[in-house]
């Protein structure tokens, strides 16, 4: 991480602020997250369905919201949301040590998903506006996907040593991480207002007409995030079909454990050690437009080796390659995608592309789990356990060439102006 930091240090304070801020909002949601269902079902009894509503209330509180924290963010400034976002998680995150009622429980996990919504376009708008220049915003990006990673990587290792000694433990040290958070953002963080915030500030509701017609009117965006949201439905099989997968060969117990838990390094120790070194090796060799197909052209061919794997430890170790081929696959895309967002948005209302972006992604990540699980299921009743793994190399090839071809047309060469604004 010495090398990571030294080239951090290149950017200014803010960025520096937002990279350490990411890992800990990472650190913090990850340490918490992936105990809480079963502290739902262990310590309060709840039912399988109301786990899964309390669950579900909160990735639909995010993924359904963050447009409007995008379109907030570009008419605010997006400090205050980024605080706004990092407070209210404080609140959700110290509800849920205490809830013990379901209603109670659906809020705090409400207000949990709604603090993303709000931070997420802004931080993210945020490293783009600041970094400034394309080039300098790829980079920014894949040292933001390094801290990003290193908290999705050590937040579920703090985590299982807090839960070890009480839930109510791991909710408060969340908390009190992002409350910490919170007043560093308040005190450290310049308030940056786009041009497009001061457009809105001097003509609220001519600014609001132009914001959703230069977002919802923009072709170029929505096809490139159409053909994006299938590396996203791609990337979500580490948490879906790779598990199940582990525990169709192994059936289930510590090495089942042991095996899923190594997907999950895998993914992050291939992101952590590959990210700059992929980033810059992409800059020097490839286009933007080439790096995207690429990336997404590795995606898809990651899910071949579970394909063709064989039974027991032998299909463990292809998912084991397929894990870090989609954690390099990532790693290709990250930067470029975000960069390419920007560019396609004209770098006006960028959060509010963002937070649309996430929506798109987030409503084809519930659609392509819902068919791929089908397919995961029909491919093990049929005896065919191929056909998923086919499926999803030929879904990642197909917006691959979908890729390709907004390249060739020239949809992916957004004009790119000057950067409006400054720090007000």
């Amino acid at each position: 991480m010495t090398g990571v930091w030294a080239r951090a240090r290149a950017f200014e304070p803010a960025v520096q602020l937002l990279f350490v801020n990411q890992f800990s909002i990472n650190l913090g949601f990850y340490m918490l997250m992936p105990y809480l269902a079963a502290h739902l079902s262990g310590e309060l009894g709840l039912a399988a369905w109301a786990v899964g509503l309390v669950l579900g209330v909160r990735n639909l509180s995010q993924q359904g919201m963050f447009l409007v924290g995008g379109a907030l963010a570009d008419r605010l400034g997006y400090k205050p949301m980024i605080v706004a976002g990092c407070a209210l998680r404080t609140g959700g995150f110290a509800a849920l040590a205490f809830a013990q009622t379901l209603p109670v429980l659906i809020a705090a996990s409400a207000a949990t998903g709604l603090a993303g919504a709000l931070f997420n376009p802004a931080v993210r708008a945020y490293v783009a506006v600041e970094a400034g220049t394309p080039e300098r915003r790829v980079e920014a990006f894949a040292l933001f996907n390094v801290f990003y990673q290193t908290g999705i990587l050590v937040g579920p290792l703090v985590g299982l040593a807090l839960t070890g000694v009480d839930f109510k433990l791991t909710c408060a040290v969340a908390a009190v991480l992002f409350a910490v958070l919170s007043v560093v953002q308040v005190l450290r963080l310049p308030v940056r207002r786009a041009g497009d915030a001061a457009a809105a500030a001097g003509d609220a509701g001519g600014a609001g007409r132009g914001q959703w017609r230069a977002v919802f009117g923009n072709r170029p965006f929505w096809l490139f995030s159409l053909a994006m949201t299938g590396s996203y439905v791609l990337s979500f099989q580490v948490y879906l079909a790779l598990p199940l997968e582990v525990e169709r060969l192994l059936g289930g117990g510590t090495a089942t454990t042991a095996a899923t838990s190594g997907l999950f390094v895998v993914s992050g120790v291939v992101a952590l050690v590959g990210q700059l070194r992929i980033t810059d090796w992409c800059k020097r060799t490839w286009t933007r437009e080439q790096c995207l197909v690429a990336g997404l052209g590795l995606m898809g061919a990651a899910f071949l080796p579970p394909a063709l794997g064989g039974p027991g430890y032998a299909g463990v170790a292809a998912l084991l390659l397929c894990a870090a081929a989609l954690a390099a696959a990532n790693a290709v895309l990250y930067p470029f995608e975000m960069d390419t967002v920007v560019s396609l948005a004209r770098e006006r209302w960028v959060a509010t592309h963002y937070g649309l972006y996430n929506t798109v992604c987030g409503i084809g990540i519930t659609l392509g789990n819902l068919a791929m699980g089908a397919l995961l299921d029909v491919g093990e009743s049929q005896g065919l356990p191929a056909v998923p793994w086919l499926a999803f190399a030929v879904l990642g090839a197909g917006c691959a060439v979908a890729l390709r071809s907004l390249g060739r047309s020239g949809r992916l060469a957004a004009p790119v102006p000057a950067l409006g604004g400054g720090v007000g």
